[in-house]
């Protein structure tokens, strides 16, 4: 059930609004090198956009030129699992606020996936053979499914930090609503120049830097769990919800009640 109580926000909690949205940008940036990385370096699949997975299973079954199958499927199954595991993590904190500590849990563990991505691409000295590059996918994707269930969760309309098209889709019906929603046109906005300034970073590292790419990730998704522990670990307590104007202020003119079901997550 998504929460859509509209309240009057005081400073601290707009500060911590403003924190969590920062966070979600450094979350796209992180998902946005992870897909560089993989598609550059890991056979042409993605360990995040599962939507390209997906075309690309597509194209096999055509018998088209296409990644091979055992790398798509790494990728998708450890993005199943680590929706799952998120979910099973972050399905209590479904009355919290603004930024649950299950969530930043969750973000904790899908560390443990990054830190097992490094330890076999160092290992490997960035040049994986075929047999281990499914298991490199395969973690890879584990975490980033668990970003986007433990993200999904905070119910921000439209933000999937590891997909762009419902974004987008966000984004452009805002544009017919312009009085109505400044406030989450910039949020959606920096979600998708973030994604588009992690995979420039990523792409630029692969190239230039190539056995450091993948550490740029990972450091991202630390700072991001170390500043929700400090600076939002007390939210759950404060029970504080910020105003999603966009299913709530039909009365200023915004059309119809469009967010997309809790269940559901576009990639």
């Amino acid at each position: 059930m998504m929460h859509n109580k509209l309240i009057t926000s005081t400073p601290d909690q707009a500060l911590k609004i403003r924190i969590r949205d920062i966070l979600l940008n450094a979350l796209a940036v992180s998902s946005g090198a992870i897909d560089a990385v993989s598609f550059l370096d890991l056979g042409k699949v993605f360990s995040a956009f599962m939507t390209g997975n997906i075309a690309f299973l597509g194209l096999r079954a055509a018998h088209a030129a296409g990644p091979d199958w055992t790398n798509i499927f790494a990728a998708v199954f450890g993005f199943t699992v680590g929706v799952y595991l998120s979910t099973r993590i972050v399905r209590p904190s479904e009355a919290s606020g603004i930024w649950s500590q299950r969530v930043t849990v969750a973000l904790c563990l899908s560390l443990i996936a990054h830190a097992a991505f490094l330890s076999v691409w160092f290992a490997s000295n960035g040049r994986p053979s075929v047999g281990v590059v499914p298991v490199l996918l395969g973690s890879w994707g584990f975490a980033m499914g668990m970003q986007s269930a433990a993200v999904r969760r905070l119910h921000v309309d439209g933000v999937f930090t590891t997909a762009a098209t419902a974004t987008i889709i966000f984004l452009a019906g805002d544009l017919a609503n312009w009085p109505a929603t400044t406030k989450e046109r910039r949020r959606l906005t920096g979600v998708l120049a973030s994604l588009f300034a992690g995979a420039t970073a990523g792409g630029l590292l692969s190239v230039h830097a190539h056995i450091y790419a993948p550490v740029l990730p990972f450091v991202i998704t630390v700072m991001v769990v170390a500043t929700a522990a400090f600076a939002l670990g007390n939210l759950d307590a404060e029970g504080a919800e910020e105003a999603q104007p966009s299913a709530t202020q039909t009365s200023t003119g915004r059309a119809g009640h469009r967010r997309f079901p809790s269940h559901s997550h576009s990639n």
